[in-house]
């Protein structure tokens, strides 16, 4: 082959490789759409990519550029994304036009990663039915059944901390609260006493850090899931063993399910609920309840019930370490609390400590677990008072973790305020300012459940002691946003001091 044609060959391969990189690019300019250029490759995430910048930053950095847009237009690669930011608009996806926006776009991996085929990422057809038979496991009545269960893993957590207390030493509280919130949902999801707090070498807790805080090979997996699902089909379908999360939870999940089946015991917990699903899969549709699929439920249960709350609950204690006034006016609230109920706190108590409430919506507002809600349309859509139209299988982005960052919407936005939540600030706001567990008929399952064990910890904690700065403490916080929910970088060390009193 002569050297003209070998580099004809070369030129017409580049040239290929350009035009399917590039040839999506003027997706959002022909439909009126604002948003920065893409590099092929790349899209719009180059620094990202390059680790110039984190996703929170950039999201941060995106959502404040395009400050007066309602709609932005970005690219992962070559696949458009839209970066919807205006209230309105959130609500007619999350509610109004919910119909269209079911999907949270996850691929479907039932054999490659048998643990994706949980509630929070199951396609709608399979999403609505289990959604229904799982919704009274979070009941009122199940929640008071389970405020027992709670209080109880408190009580050990407050003797948890006195040991820790003890040592006289700086305590990390991402550790601290990971451990009760682990009992918490080992006690209330499975029937089991972890005892994560006694026990260093828990393996529940040694899971919990591998599925929140993954080493660099889970990560390296995770991108594989994402942007070349096909190899990962692949790979983790058909050549390499599964992950030791998956094999963790198929064992416990199906070696209690057999053990309450051949000793005939009933605990009315979660793993009864999906006990029951199995026993009468009939009325499940086209959902196939391998165990697998039952094992899924109860994996997503325990990822989203310990890591977030344990987060929220260490972010209430960094804040309130740094605002001594909250936390005394706070304690001041507590303390009344027992008084007028004899020392002994039930269900309904919880809800009437009004200023505990504002304290932590506000510690879900500037630290919320998540950087955005992400979902995919079902068909073909145009935005209301826009002439912007988006065809089926369209991935949105709402960036809630900006929008709680937002000085018009909450100004000051870096100083910890819980007056941000008084019944007449609230009012002022449009109700999709404010997302932390997301909203309308896909909104998180179990966020009453995150209420009660999280304030329940709180409560208990601050009752009994109290928390201060110490020379470990970060003076600026630092997000890690390369865990699967936003944690402190580096940890956050505080001083807690017991309250005498005698």
């Amino acid at each position: 082959m002569e050297p003209f044609e070998i580099l004809c060959g070369i030129a017409a391969v580049i040239f290929a490789l350009y035009y399917f990189f590039t040839s999506t690019f003027d997706f959002w300019k022909s439909r009126g759409v604002p948003g920065p250029r893409p590099i092929p490759g790349f899209g719009t995430f180059k620094n990202v990519r390059l680790g110039k910048i984190s996703m929170s930053e950039y999201i941060k950095k995106l959502y404040n550029h395009y400050k007066d847009e309602p709609l932005v237009g970005i690219f992962a690669g070559r696949t458009p994304i839209l970066f919807v930011k205006h209230p309105d608009l959130i609500k007619d996806i999350l509610i109004k036009d919910f119909s269209i926006f079911p999907e949270r776009g996850y691929a479907s991996h039932d054999r490659a990663d048998p643990l994706s085929q949980n509630l929070f990422e199951l396609d709608s057809k399979r999403w609505r039915p289990l959604r229904a038979k799982l919704t009274p496991v979070f009941t009122s009545r199940k929640l008071k059944e389970m405020f027992v269960l709670i209080s109880e893993c408190s009580d050990h957590f407050v003797q948890y901390v006195e040991k820790l207390v003890n040592k006289n030493e700086p305590i990390e509280c991402i550790e601290m609260t990971a451990k009760y919130t682990t009992d918490v949902i080992g006690r209330c999801a499975f029937g089991i006493e972890i005892d994560a707090m006694s026990n260093e070498d828990s393996e529940f807790r040694r899971i919990g850090r591998g599925a929140f805080h993954p080493p660099f090979w889970n990560r390296l997996r995770f991108a594989i899931k994402d942007y070349l699902p096909w190899l990962f089909d692949v790979l983790y379908g058909y050549i390499l063993p599964q992950s030791e999360i998956t094999r963790f939870f198929m064992r416990i999940v199906l070696e209690t399910v057999d053990y309450r089946e051949t000793n005939n015991i009933t605990k009315n917990d979660f793993i009864d609920t999906l006990r029951e699903l199995k026993k009468h899969s009939d009325k499940m549709g086209d959902i196939d309840l391998t165990d697998s699929f039952i094992a899924s439920q109860a994996y997503v249960f325990f990822a989203a019930g310990y890591e977030t709350s344990s987060t929220a609950m260490t972010n209430a204690f960094y804040e309130l370490a740094l605002n001594q006034k909250i936390q005394d006016r706070l304690r001041d609230e507590i303390d009344q609390e027992y008084i007028k109920h004899a020392g002994n706190l039930a269900y309904t108590n919880i809800k009437e400590m009004n200023y505990l409430d504002k304290v932590f919506k506000e510690v879900l507002r500037k630290y919320p677990a998540g950087l955005l809600f992400k979902r995919k349309t079902i068909s073909s859509y145009t935005f209301n008072g826009t002439k912007v139209g988006i065809p089926k299988g369209q991935i949105i982005w709402i960036p809630f973790h900006a929008m709680n960052q937002d000085p018009s919407i909450y100004p000051e936005p870096d100083v910890f305020d819980p007056e941000r939540f008084n019944e007449e600030a609230v009012r002022s706001r449009h109700p999709m300012a404010y997302l932390p567990f997301g909203d309308g008929q896909r909104n998180c399952i179990g966020s009453r459940f995150a209420v009660y064990q999280t304030k329940l910890g709180l409560i208990k904690i601050l009752r009994n002691y109290k928390v201060e700065p110490c020379e470990k403490t970060q003076v600026s916080y630092a997000v890690n946003d390369r865990d699967v929910v936003l944690t402190p970088k580096d940890g956050i060390y505080l001083r807690i001091i017991k309250i005498n009193r005698d």
